[in-house]
Protein backbone atom coordinates (compact mmCIF):
# COMPACT_ATOMS: atom_id res chain seq x y z
CA UNK A 1 0.00 0.00 0.00
CA UNK A 2 1.22 3.60 -0.80
CA UNK A 3 1.79 6.27 1.80
CA UNK A 4 -1.22 8.30 0.17
CA UNK A 5 -3.42 5.50 0.39
CA UNK A 6 -2.36 4.52 3.90
CA UNK A 7 -2.36 8.50 4.92
CA UNK A 8 -5.93 9.11 3.60
CA UNK A 9 -7.08 5.86 5.02
CA UNK A 10 -5.70 6.72 8.56
CA UNK A 11 -7.57 10.41 8.07
CA UNK A 12 -11.16 8.51 7.49
CA UNK A 13 -10.63 6.42 10.70
CA UNK A 14 -9.85 9.31 13.01
CA UNK A 15 -13.01 10.83 11.35
CA UNK A 16 -14.77 7.94 11.25
CA UNK A 17 -13.98 4.63 12.69
CA UNK A 18 -17.38 3.14 11.58
CA UNK A 19 -17.12 5.14 8.22
CA UNK A 20 -13.19 3.47 7.76
CA UNK A 21 -14.86 -0.01 7.86
CA UNK A 22 -17.31 0.56 5.68
CA UNK A 23 -14.21 1.77 2.94
CA UNK A 24 -12.06 -0.67 3.52
CA UNK A 25 -14.91 -3.29 3.02
CA UNK A 26 -15.92 -1.39 -0.53
CA UNK A 27 -12.20 -2.48 -0.84
CA UNK A 28 -12.51 -5.88 0.10
CA UNK A 29 -15.26 -6.30 -2.11
CA UNK A 30 -13.36 -4.71 -5.28
CA UNK A 31 -10.58 -6.96 -4.73
CA UNK A 32 -11.98 -10.31 -4.55
CA UNK A 33 -14.69 -9.13 -7.34
CA UNK A 34 -11.78 -8.05 -9.53
CA UNK A 35 -10.14 -11.47 -8.51
CA UNK A 36 -13.09 -13.35 -9.98
CA UNK A 37 -12.96 -11.93 -13.04
CA UNK A 38 -8.86 -12.31 -13.37
CA UNK A 39 -9.02 -8.70 -13.60
CA UNK A 40 -5.67 -6.69 -11.78
CA UNK A 41 -7.16 -3.33 -10.06
CA UNK A 42 -5.02 -0.80 -9.02
CA UNK A 43 -6.41 1.86 -6.22
CA UNK A 44 -5.13 5.51 -6.51
CA UNK A 45 -5.51 8.15 -4.22
CA UNK A 46 -7.32 11.37 -5.74
CA UNK A 47 -10.24 13.46 -5.24
CA UNK A 48 -9.87 12.84 -1.84
CA UNK A 49 -11.18 9.15 -2.15
CA UNK A 50 -10.21 5.99 -2.99
CA UNK A 51 -9.93 5.44 -7.32
CA UNK A 52 -10.13 2.14 -8.92
CA UNK A 53 -8.80 1.03 -12.13
CA UNK A 54 -8.64 -1.99 -14.14
CA UNK A 55 -7.41 -1.26 -17.88
CA UNK A 56 -9.00 2.21 -17.59
CA UNK A 57 -10.86 3.68 -14.24
CA UNK A 58 -14.14 2.61 -13.62
CA UNK A 59 -15.04 4.14 -10.06
CA UNK A 60 -13.74 5.43 -6.67
CA UNK A 61 -14.47 5.31 -2.68
CA UNK A 62 -15.68 8.31 -0.55
CA UNK A 63 -15.92 9.16 2.83
CA UNK A 64 -18.56 11.76 3.63
CA UNK A 65 -19.51 12.95 7.41
CA UNK A 66 -22.25 11.14 7.43
CA UNK A 67 -21.76 8.20 5.00
CA UNK A 68 -19.22 6.75 2.19
CA UNK A 69 -20.21 6.64 -1.23
CA UNK A 70 -18.94 4.28 -4.10
CA UNK A 71 -18.94 6.11 -7.40
CA UNK A 72 -18.85 4.83 -10.86
CA UNK A 73 -17.85 6.34 -13.88
CA UNK A 74 -20.46 5.06 -16.48
CA UNK A 75 -23.06 3.80 -14.12
CA UNK A 76 -25.92 5.77 -16.15
CA UNK A 77 -25.19 2.51 -18.49
CA UNK A 78 -25.75 0.05 -15.42
CA UNK A 79 -29.03 -2.40 -14.87
CA UNK A 80 -29.91 -1.24 -11.73
CA UNK A 81 -32.10 -4.16 -10.71
CA UNK A 82 -32.31 -3.49 -6.79
CA UNK A 83 -32.56 0.47 -7.66
CA UNK A 84 -29.59 1.56 -5.55
CA UNK A 85 -28.23 3.94 -7.70
CA UNK A 86 -28.68 7.39 -7.39
CA UNK A 87 -27.92 10.29 -9.16
CA UNK A 88 -28.73 11.46 -12.43
CA UNK A 89 -25.87 13.13 -14.07
CA UNK A 90 -25.35 11.96 -18.11
CA UNK A 91 -22.51 9.46 -16.89
CA UNK A 92 -22.08 9.04 -13.26
CA UNK A 93 -24.14 6.90 -10.43
CA UNK A 94 -23.49 6.61 -6.82
CA UNK A 95 -24.66 4.06 -4.15
CA UNK A 96 -24.52 5.58 -0.90
CA UNK A 97 -22.94 3.43 2.00
CA UNK A 98 -24.41 4.38 5.93
CA UNK A 99 -22.90 0.68 7.43
CA UNK A 100 -20.89 -2.24 6.72
CA UNK A 101 -24.22 -4.23 6.14
CA UNK A 102 -25.17 -2.07 3.14
CA UNK A 103 -22.29 -3.68 1.40
CA UNK A 104 -24.02 -6.59 1.06
CA UNK A 105 -27.66 -5.30 1.52
CA UNK A 106 -27.15 -3.46 -1.54
CA UNK A 107 -25.77 -5.90 -3.78
CA UNK A 108 -22.64 -3.98 -4.06
CA UNK A 109 -20.18 -6.80 -5.71
CA UNK A 110 -23.34 -6.64 -8.46
CA UNK A 111 -22.70 -3.29 -9.39
CA UNK A 112 -18.62 -3.53 -8.91
CA UNK A 113 -18.92 -6.74 -11.87
CA UNK A 114 -20.93 -4.24 -14.39
CA UNK A 115 -18.22 -1.74 -13.39
CA UNK A 116 -15.11 -4.25 -13.88
CA UNK A 117 -16.68 -5.52 -17.61
CA UNK A 118 -17.15 -1.88 -18.62
CA UNK A 119 -13.52 -0.98 -17.64
CA UNK A 120 -12.06 -4.31 -19.25
CA UNK A 121 -12.86 -3.52 -22.70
Amino acid sequence: MNEQLEKLLEDIGFMSPSLLEIVQGVRQTVKATAAVSLLDISETVKYGGILFSAKSAFGGVFAYKQHVSLEFSLGANFSDPHKVLEGSGKFRRHIKLTSTDDIAAKHVAEYITQALHQADK
